[in-house]
């Protein structure tokens, strides 16, 4: 009997048939790694490997006006730059005829369920998934995934999970093309432009809520106020217990009865509090901690962990658990740390029992994100902060209490009550044992004073404004679509980067810039239901809902199509309107300069892929400068032209808008040199930043170029070719 595994990534599988058998044999077919193996039942195993996704979705009607007929395709024939995956695919199906059964051992969640079904259903054929056992881990551990492989069990069990991931794969893409696709049309109808716009389920009701905050802030009227403070001897501060006065004729008053008085203290209160234990670190408060100590971006975060996770180090992250199983062996994991000097010094401060602190949250599939006890080597600096952040925080878990002490001094000065507040560490407990968050905890000199004491004051009182609401940073947005239920664990971070990528928001304070404003105020006047949260969160229950087997993917699909249908017919309907808002955002959005002819020099985008700049008086002026691949417009100017700079190349070069000037004039022959093999346009010699090249005549709606070196090399050699032929 022959058995096939099949993981998700190549380390995965690497540890799996390490943990299965110790003479495992690594081979390769097609430069893709597997592994030979005899499991303790004497049967052959081969453990295999995909790549995350090996198939994704395509309209398999897009002749269609609106695309709602879908299949899944091998990633590669339809992402050129993931060939790769091709020989993924092969390998798997040349193993899977010979297998008698089949394990799925692809991380265990909804997406990792998808890949390994995909995979099983799509290249080892249907019958297979009948004949397929499930592993479920929570850590690469040998222990772990031994466990894992012996309690195997059907994978039908999980069918719900893998149609649930199934649904929302279908939903993202039937909203984000459909969509995308009809106001990149409007666009196109009612202006003869093109400009690829995008817009998606989450990821557009997300960007509202963003705008929203802006407009708070917009909207935002600074009111006045004044804050009235004692400065005491010995460095001591007061504060007036009105806080806030917003009248300017008391705050004068108040500063008139005070004027020369001393401070007398009326009363002293002190009291010390228990501060708990942290729970343990889910996804969410992961990325949000991260943020807050080292900048790290939500995304950056679920990266770090994730390949913590792969390399043994960490649990499975993408986790919404405050929950630590005693199966987990948690003291053995403690005395695996301790391995390591720097954990050791902590842990030896715990006391028995050793029982950690744990939140209310649950998830069914992982407990929460905790260190394996096998200890790194050679992280990278920003691993190294990550698993560090994770250690501390579950050594602290099973530390003592801390004891916080607090002194509240009330006081008289004319008349007028004030006071002052001190707080500082009583008893470290479980604060020694996590720096990252001793060091957030107030440790200040308490006052020797006592009741009845004089001190001298002098009263002050400070003008301010009140502030508008605070933009969201990338892990509060995180937390405010949790709290709304938009998104899930492993898609939020990566919904908050789209909107960056897609130029609609910018800086580490989310600012929503003024093509993402316009944007939403677009689609909001024309189809509310697309940028409310109400119809997203409703399908994420229903995705949940699929997973808990309470309704079948074919319902829900089915609705998203009623639902994008009305969307659709609403676009359409305001088709000329939208695409002539949408362009006039856009334009605007994209101005980097000014054109000779008097319109805006705006960067454009070409169907074909790629960026230029133009001139907004098109057609009736023509003028063109092609900007290379992944470069920025800068808002200096050329000290030569005025025209902007550009930020190119790696490393970063910077260089005139204008190629001719940035040459110093120097310009090509615009000799013609064949016809160009993609649009049979003629092939003519310009001149770019970087020299002389090959480029199309047809440009900027063909933007075929080659180097002329490359152009030269392959000429002569059709040459020879010819030359060769003839002689022989």
């Amino acid at each position: 009997m022959t058995e096939l595994i099949i993981c998700e990534k190549p380390k995965t599988a690497e540890k799996v048939a390490k943990a299965i058998s110790n003479d495992s044999i690594k081979k390769s077919y097609k430069k893709v790694p597997y592994y030979e193996l005899t499991n303790k039942e004497g049967q052959e195993v081969r453990v295999l490997s995909a790549v995350g996704h090996l198939y994704t979705l395509k309209s398999s009607n897009s002749r269609k006006k609106r695309l709602f007929d879908v299949e899944w395709t091998p990633l590669y024939e339809k992402d050129k730059s993931k060939k790769y995956v091709k020989n993924y695919i092969e390998t798997i199906k040349k193993f899977s005829k010979d297998a008698d059964r089949y394990i799925h051992a692809c991380d265990y969640d909804i997406e990792g369920t998808l890949i390994g079904y995909n995979a099983l259903k799509y290249a080892c054929g249907k019958n297979s998934i009948n004949k397929t056992l499930r592993m479920k881990f929570s850590t690469l551990t040998k222990k772990d995934l031994q466990e894992a492989y012996d309690k195997a069990y059907p994978l039908t069990n999980d069918q719900s999970w893998a149609d649930s991931g199934e649904t929302r794969h279908i939903m993202d893409f039937l909203f984000g093309v459909n969509i995308s696709k009809s106001i990149t049309d409007s666009v196109l109808e009612a202006t003869q432009r093109y400009v690829q716009l995008s817009a998606g389920r989450v990821q557009t009701p997300t960007l509202a809520i963003l705008s929203q905050r802006e407009e708070e802030i917009r909207k935002f009227i600074p009111k006045t106020y004044w804050l009235i403070k004692a400065k005491l001897e010995k460095g001591l501060i007061a504060e007036h217990k009105k806080g806030k006065i917003f009248d300017k004729k008391e705050t004068e008053e108040i500063l008139k009865k005070c004027k020369g008085k001393p401070a007398i203290i009326k009363k002293i209160k002190t009291r010390k509090t228990k501060k708990a234990q942290p729970v343990p670190f889910e996804l969410g408060a992961l990325q949000s901690e991260a943020f807050a100590q080292f900048g790290f971006t939500p995304k950056k975060t679920q990266q770090i962990a994730q390949n913590l996770y792969i390399e043994g180090y960490t649990s499975y992250p993408r986790t919404s658990s405050q929950k630590l199983p005693e199966n987990l062996e948690l003291p053995k994991i403690l005395k695996q740390l301790s391995k390591h000097s720097q954990y050791k010094e902590k842990i030896n401060q715990l006391k028995e029992p050793l029982k950690p602190n744990e939140g209310k949250k649950t998830d069914e599939a992982h407990p929460a994100i905790h260190p394996t006890g096998n200890l790194p080597k050679d992280l990278t600096k920003d691993s190294q902060k990550l698993y560090d952040l994770i250690t501390y925080r579950f050594i602290s878990l099973f530390g003592e209490p801390a004891e916080v002490e607090s002194i509240k001094l009330d006081m008289d000065i004319g008349s007028e009550d004030f006071t002052l507040s001190k707080q500082r560490i009583s008893k470290l407990g479980w604060l020694n044992l996590d720096p990252y968050q001793l060091k957030k905890v107030k440790n200040e000199d308490f006052p020797t004073l006592k009741e009845n004491d004089q001190l001298k004051a002098k009263v002050i009182s400070e003008e301010k404004e009140t502030k508008p609401p605070a933009r969201y940073n990338q892990a509060s947005i995180i937390k405010e679509l949790e709290k709304r239920g938009l998104g899930t664990k492993s898609t939020r971070a990566n919904i908050v980067s789209i909107l960056y990528s897609r130029k609609y928001v910018e800086g580490k304070q989310i600012t929503v810039n003024q093509l993402g404003e316009r944007m939403i105020n677009t689609l909001e006047k024309y189809s509310t239901k697309l940028t409310s949260e109400d119809m997203t969160r409703e399908f994420e229950l229903d995705l949940n809902n699929i997973k808990d087997k309470k309704i079948t993917e074919d319902e829900v699909v089915t609705e998203v199509k009623t639902e994008l249908n009305s969307i659709l017919d609403s676009i359409d309907e305001n088709k000329k309107n939208i695409g002539e808002e949408l362009y006039a955002a856009y334009k605007d959005s994209r101005i980097v300069g000014d054109c000779d002819c008097g319109g805006k020099l705006i960067i454009i985008s070409s169907p074909r892929g790629g960026n230029f700049v133009g001139c907004s008086s098109y057609p009736d002026c023509k003028k063109t400068f092609s900007l290379p691949a992944g470069a920025n417009v800068l808002k200096t100017t050329c000290e030569k032209c005025g025209l902007p700079l550009i930020s190119y190349g790696k490393p970063r070069q910077r260089a005139c808008l204008d190629f001719k000037c940035a040459n110093g004039g120097e310009q090509s022959s615009n000799d013609v040199v064949g016809p160009c093999p993609e649009c049979g346009s003629d092939l003519i010699k310009r001149m770019g930043r970087f020299g002389e090249f090959i480029g199309c005549s047809g440009f900027p709606k063909c933007r075929f170029t080659k180097s002329l070196s490359d152009f030269e090399k392959e000429n002569n050699e059709d040459n020879q070719k010819s030359t060769d032929k003839k002689n022989d």
